[in-house]
Order: C-alpha cells, then sequence, then structure tokens
C-alpha cells in the first residue's frame, strides 16, 4: 500500500524504486532471501512466501541496521530517557513548550 500511495502523491519522483526495509537481525535477513521455510505455523509460511515474493519482484529491498542505529527501537519496546531523545531527535521530532510551562516531547 506504500508504493501506491507513493504513487499518488503528484510530485513523488516516478517511477517509485523498491521499499528499503532496515532490519536489525541478520538471520532473519538471510531467511527473508531463503526459499525453504521449515517452520510449522501456517501464517508465518504465508508471511515468509509474501516477503519472498516481494523481494523477487523488486517491490522491497531489506538492508542490514546496527540496533543501535535503529531509529525504530523507541516504537518496540520500553528505553531510558536519553535513549528515547536521542532517537526523537534523529527521526525529526522536536521538543514542544507546554501552555503550563514544562517541556514535552
Amino acid at each position: 500500500w506504500l508504493r501506491n500511495f507513493l504513487e499518488d502523491i503528484p510530485f513523488w519522483p516516478k517511477p517509485v524504486g523498491p521499499i528499503c526495509i532496515h532490519c536489525d537481525n541478520q538471520a532473519t535477513i538471510g531467511r527473508a532471501g531463503g526459499i525453504m521455510y521449515n517452520g510449522k505455523s501456517h501464517h508465518i509460511r504465508r508471511t515468509h512466501n509474501t516477503v519472498r515474493l516481494f523481494l523477487s519482484s523488486g517491490i522491497i529491498t531489506i538492508d542490514y541496521v546496527k540496533s543501535s542505529d535503529n531509529v525504530s527501537d523507541p516504537l518496540t519496546k520500553g528505553l531510558v530517557r536519553e535513549t528515547v531523545e536521542r532517537s526523537s531527535k534523529r527521526i525529526g521530532l522536536r521538543l514542544m513548550t507546554s501552555q503550563h510551562g514544562g517541556n514535552s516531547i
């Protein structure tokens, strides 16, 4: 759906290239491109086949990113305040002054 959304934006460069997914798990990246899936869960097998299809058709690419450089970490787990503030700045969030005089993210 993201690719279709980008296609609909008038000033977005066309054609839309592959959507890059950053992943901090090298085993997952290796399995994503693999032909065989030996898992027992049907829903995981379907997801694996979908990812493999998107990779082979050039809709997505999967690149490795170190966990320390993964800006999505604050969205997936509880972190200490300093890490959340640093990551928030890296993804473009700014501090806002509240109406009551305090600062908030």
